[in-house]
């Protein structure tokens, strides 16, 4: 335990000295391309939370699905996960959603939110590939010596790890238990929420052409940010960016992996100072997060009309667990 709070400790050092790094470099902020940078970040919500929405009118055919209401789901889902770890944001938009198509279900609305799965994952793949071939992320055997907590909790506590691993596990066999109940309905629900996948040509036109302009604002967003913090935008560079931010959010001790991100990216640009590239870790992060939040909040106002966030993540958590109604 001892270990554990000295680890943490001196993550938040870091963090902090990160931080302190942030707003030092204020003054040398490129206020026009920061803006830039978020609006690209915006678009490229939008485009996804479109390709979501037409994988529900799929799944939803002889009901109204609003455009309005999906967007606001994602965006609001988004900035829970901006400051929550784990994904927390991702049972917000499924609760917000099935809330607004009437006689949906938890499964159905959960099964077409993974219809976005398979090609962030293989466009994910893709850059992770590519910056490895060129040598532009760590080696292996170094990335569990980098300063940061997320990694070397997990690298320095191995029985933890797969006691985590084991007790995630077990959570699954039980949910899947408790589903077998009802498993006929579940399924068919499940099957449901995917039916874009059996018209090929429609999940390519309505699904995965905008999670592809998703990705390219998203490219774009990268570069711009890279430009603000008076890095160099390249295409090098924003590959790097992107494939660490891949990395960093797979390990869910911090909100957006924020430390293994901090850490590896201080370990992979190439050119700036130590500082410079913390000051766009930081910077980047907290604009993002802070932008992500605005977006929400101002979504669950203006088209939920609510506030209460809180009640919203518990329900959103409350209707995970029982998504086999």
């Amino acid at each position: 335990m001892s270990m554990l709070r000295a680890d943490l400790g001196s993550s938040i050092d870091r963090f902090l000295h990160a931080a302190e790094a942030f707003f030092g470099n204020l003054a040398a902020i490129e206020w026009g391309a920061l803006a830039a940078a978020l609006f690209l970040w915006t678009g490229m919500l939008v485009a996804r939370s479109h390709g979501w929405a037409n994988a529900l009118r799929a799944a939803y055919p002889r009901s109204r699905v609003d455009e309005r209401f999906i967007t606001a789901s994602f965006l609001a889902g988004a900035g829970f996960n901006a400051i929550l770890p784990a994904h927390a944001g991702d049972a917000v938009k499924v609760f917000l959603a099935k809330k607004s198509i009437p006689d949906s279900s938890y499964p159905a609305v959960a099964s077409s939110f993974a219809v976005l799965a398979p090609f962030d994952t293989t466009i994910g793949i893709c850059v992770l590939l590519y910056a490895l071939t060129l040598g532009l992320l760590p080696a292996l055997p170094e990335i569990p010596h980098l300063p940061a907590f997320d990694i070397a909790f997990w690298a320095d506590h191995p029985p933890l790890l797969v006691f985590f691993l084991t007790l995630l596990g077990i959570g699954s066999l039980v949910l899947f238990a408790v589903a077998a109940r009802r498993v006929e309905a579940f399924w068919d629900h499940i099957k449901q929420g995917v039916a874009i996948f059996r018209t090929p040509r429609r999940y390519l036109a309505e699904v995965a052409s905008w999670q592809m302009v998703g990705w390219l604002c998203r490219f774009a967003s990268f570069w711009f940010f890279l430009e603000a913090f008076n890095l160099v935008g390249s295409v090098e560079n924003v590959l790097v960016v992107m494939a660490v931010e891949s990395v960093a959010k797979a390990l869910p001790f911090t909100p957006g992996g924020a430390g293994a991100q901090q850490a590896l990216l201080v370990a992979t640009l190439e050119g700036p100072s130590r500082a410079a590239v913390l000051s766009f870790s930081v910077g980047q992060a907290l604009a993002v997060a802070a932008w992500a939040v605005v977006l929400g909040f101002v979504s669950l106002a203006a088209v939920f009309r609510t506030t209460d966030w809180r009640r919203l993540l518990r329900e959103g958590r409350a209707a995970q667990a029982e998504g086999t109604r």
